[in-house]
């Protein structure tokens, strides 16, 4: 597992290897939705901020699993649930307002 930190700050971590989550943290898609995200109304990254990808720690890791967990209690009671292939991203920050849409 990986984390994402911007400014000190652990913003995102997900499931991948190192390789796949450079993949995504460094991807224009991702880096592009984070740049409208805020937490507590500022804003999670300003567009060059430098930013680090590091191996989640024990918190991180605790954190991730407790969703997953849920997830999957959540999964088991709609039978309609599909299994999503690749790797999960949990964000470790509040954002203010996600859209679904985007």
């Amino acid at each position: 597992m990986y984390t994402l930190e911007i400014a000190g700050i652990a913003i995102a971590t997900t499931d991948a290897d190192e390789a796949e989550a450079r993949e995504i943290f460094e991807s224009e898609d991702f880096l592009d939705d984070i740049r409208g995200f805020t937490s507590g109304g500022t804003a999670i990254w300003d567009g060059a901020s430098a930013f680090v990808i590091r191996p989640a720690n024990e918190d991180e890791i605790d954190a991730f699993a407790e969703i997953d967990d849920l997830e999957e209690e959540f999964e088991e009671e709609d039978d309609d649930a599909e299994d999503e292939d690749g790797a999960n991203i949990m964000f470790l920050v509040d954002i203010d307002q996600f859209d679904d849409e985007d």
